[in-house]
């Protein structure tokens, strides 16, 4: 963005559950918008652009994400951050920012991403889990999904955990880490009856709902519906199904970590 020559990296948290996701949209309320109007009542102009790391869809969550703003005139970063937030809304905030080259590219240079779905079973739970963790109904086999997540590490063919694919997707994604481990919550009133339980994964970039898809096979396993074989297979790109199980939840989900290489 050459008329925008001053460049800023932002990282920034959110709670998604009443945003219809990152990218700015007509007619609903998202994230980019809300930081949009905040840096215009900040900056007093609105002669920059926002630049998000990644989107994020209808309700979930970022404990740490980033964006880049680009700006026609240089800004003073004191103060900034701390005031646009004051223009922010309580569920969205800044959490610092820092001056980069033009040479840095804010999707091509990240190193690794984490995401986080955060799940349990059982009973309907407390109302106010609802925007945090999904509570599925069937007694889930734990232990077979724990092992089940291992198998998306490494290189594989995710043909079957993406929607709608463009003509040139990439299927062929290198995942670093995958696992399902028990996440101890707070202690509060309304705690769960079941353990709660945190599906991790990182990579370098992941397609459109390819980790909610990944969630919702683990499901369909956990439950019986799916066998590890099954997988295996649909890793391949052998079972060439769009996609393999059903989406889980949004609210479940939140991008942990963004890291770059800089």
């Amino acid at each position: 963005m050459k008329s925008k020559p001053f460049t800023y990296l932002f990282y920034v948290q959110y709670f998604g559950y009443r945003y219809h996701g990152w990218q700015k949209q007509p007619g609903v309320k998202t994230v980019q918008e809300m930081l949009e109007r905040s840096f215009k009542g900040w900056l007093g102009h609105g002669e920059f652009k926002l630049l998000g790391a990644g989107r994020t869809d209808a309700g979930v969550s970022c404990m740490q994400g980033a964006f880049e703003l680009f700006s026609a005139t240089e800004e003073q970063l004191d103060g900034m951050v701390k005031g646009v937030n004051a223009f922010l809304p309580d569920d969205i905030r800044l959490l610092s920012v820092e001056p980069i080259g033009q040479d840095f590219n804010i999707i091509q240079d990240v190193r690794e991403k984490e995401y986080r779905y955060y799940f349990s079973y059982g009973a309907k739970p407390h109302p106010f889990s609802a925007p945090f963790v999904v509570v599925f109904p069937e007694q889930l086999d734990v232990k077979l999904m724990q092992e089940a997540a291992l198998y998306f590490e490494g290189l594989n063919d995710f043909r079957n955990f993406c929607t709608k694919p463009k003509s040139d997707a990439v299927f062929t994604r290198e995942v670093f880490a995958s696992s399902v481990k028990e996440y101890k919550q707070p202690e509060m009133e309304w705690d769960l009856q079941a353990p709660t339980y945190c599906f991790s994964v990182k990579g370098k970039g992941f397609m459109r709902n390819q980790v909610r898809l990944m969630m919702g096979t683990l499901y369909d396993i956990g439950r019986g519906k799916l066998t590890i074989r099954e997988l295996q297979e649909a890793l391949k790109g052998h079972r060439n199904v769009f996609p393999l199980s059903e989406k889980a939840p949004a609210r479940g989900l939140v991008l942990n970590q963004v890291l770059f290489k800089k």
